[in-house]
């Protein structure tokens, strides 16, 4: 499947989501069902047998410790710096987090695997198991330090140790590290429940968009979706050239990092006091822009490997 039909495809199933959330088929309740379903049994289906059945000298590079941290906090610190100006806290607050913060698992990791596969899908999904990380506790404690709202930080972060995509992750490497072989038949299933992780996740992400009185703040939506989808991917191309990094690396770190913002900022915005309106908006507009950008990434990047 080339990039051109594999973005094509995205934005079918997301426009599928939207719509049957229009025509009252993919209620809040089976949005939800359908969200689980991806979360705790595609995704991590993928992210399993994309790193079980890799060499770790393959997947573990330092490049890509290295490399996702530093863009996550430059972009952040970029963010705070085009945001800060804004008066309300709340809206200041979702602008940064929204800025910096990838939809690495819905979207990251279903889309290179899908895209280049093998080695540099193993490298995505340990992307994805340090983004989390990294993205996850510098929302928590940017929100909670522009919003001043008061939150259990310690209880957010501790909802990581049982993230199933984590979890995948780790029994993954740790099942490499072995020397784990997977039964055909197992290797077969997995393969299959990995490969179910983009239809099962569009048509739900496209279920969560919305912006029902318009893009709240124009001007923060466009500035948001300019540092997220240009900036972002530039700086990141930038960062893993720097290192030396491998095609492969180059590929997976530039391509997730490249990922529109997370639908999940839009419920940590809600629970610490940050612009849910802002937060759906934004999430709604960098995702449908997402869809051109993306091909411009994959351009660039046949050009550099």
């Amino acid at each position: 499947m080339s990039v051109a039909t594999q973005l094509a495809y995205m934005l079918l199933l997301l426009s599928v989501g939207a719509g049957l959330r229009a025509a009252g088929i993919l209620t809040e309740h089976r949005r939800d069902r359908l969200t689980s379903l991806a979360f705790y049994v595609a995704l991590p289906a993928l992210v399993f047998s994309s790193t079980v059945n890799r060499s770790l000298s393959e997947v573990l590079v330092w490049q890509l410790f290295v490399g996702v941290t530093v863009v996550l906090l430059l972009v952040a610190g970029i963010g705070w710096v085009v945001h800060r100006e804004n008066e309300l806290p709340a809206r200041r607050g979702v602008a940064v987090v929204q800025s910096y913060h990838c939809n690495m698992g819905f979207l990251g990791v279903p889309f290179v695997a899908a895209t280049f596969g093998g080695v540099t899908a193993g490298k995505a999904s340990l992307i994805l198991g340090i983004g989390t990380l990294v993205q996850v506790s510098l929302t928590v404690f940017l929100l909670t330090r522009i919003t001043s709202t008061d939150a259990d930080v310690v209880e957010e972060l501790r909802s990581l140790v049982t993230n199933p995509v984590l979890l995948a992750l780790a029994f993954g490497i740790t099942g490499s590290a072995v020397g784990v072989a997977l039964p055909g038949v197992v290797q077969s299933g997995l393969d299959i429940l990995g490969g179910l992780a983009l239809p099962i996740a569009l048509p739900a992400v496209g279920a969560s968009l919305t912006a029902e009185d318009g893009l709240v703040d124009l001007p923060t939506v466009s500035a948001v979706t300019a540092v997220k989808l240009l900036v972002m991917p530039l700086l990141a191309l930038l960062v893993f050239v720097g290192l030396d990094a491998t095609p492969t690396t180059l590929r997976a770190g530039v391509l997730m990092l490249a990922m529109p913002t997370a639908v999940s900022t839009y419920i940590y915005s809600s629970e610490l006091g940050g612009d849910g309106d802002l937060a759906s908006a934004t999430v709604l507009a960098t995702t449908v822009v997402a869809v051109g950008t993306l091909f411009g990434v994959v351009q660039v990047l046949g050009l550099v490997t």
